[in-house]
């Protein structure tokens, strides 16, 4: 899981224009979100990685995954397409928010709660 973060949040720098059209519009400065969802990846990651705050940084990637929720429902409701970006089936849209998001979720409260069985 922590590699997992690590390196999605080193691609919010790497390629901003991929995440830039999934911030729904009624946030401002999209940029910064970007940049701090980013950060925030890359921490909670690294402290996934490490034991005495494995817990604690899976506790965070529980609650950024709830926050990013909205971007999830954002993309269902432009069609599960970004001009020029991510452009899947409607299905596919569902799919991240109702299978993929949730087990995302139950994975990092699993570590959470069981930090010494997660090595």
């Amino acid at each position: 899981m922590g590699y997992f973060y690590l390196a999605a949040g080193i691609n919010h720098f790497l390629t901003p224009e991929f995440y830039l059209p999934l911030i729904p519009p009624f946030f401002s400065h999209p940029e910064l979100i970007n940049t701090l969802s980013g950060v925030a990846e890359i921490l909670l990651g690294l402290g996934v990685l490490y034991f005495p705050t494995r817990s604690r940084a899976a506790w965070g990637v529980v609650i950024m995954l709830l926050a990013f929720v909205p971007s999830h429902v954002y993309f269902i409701q432009i069609g599960s397409c970004v001009e020029g970006g991510l452009c899947v089936s409607e299905w596919i849209g569902w799919v991240r928010l109702v299978l993929i998001h949730p087990v995302l979720i139950f994975w990092a409260y699993w570590i959470a709660k069981n930090p010494k069985i997660y090595g």
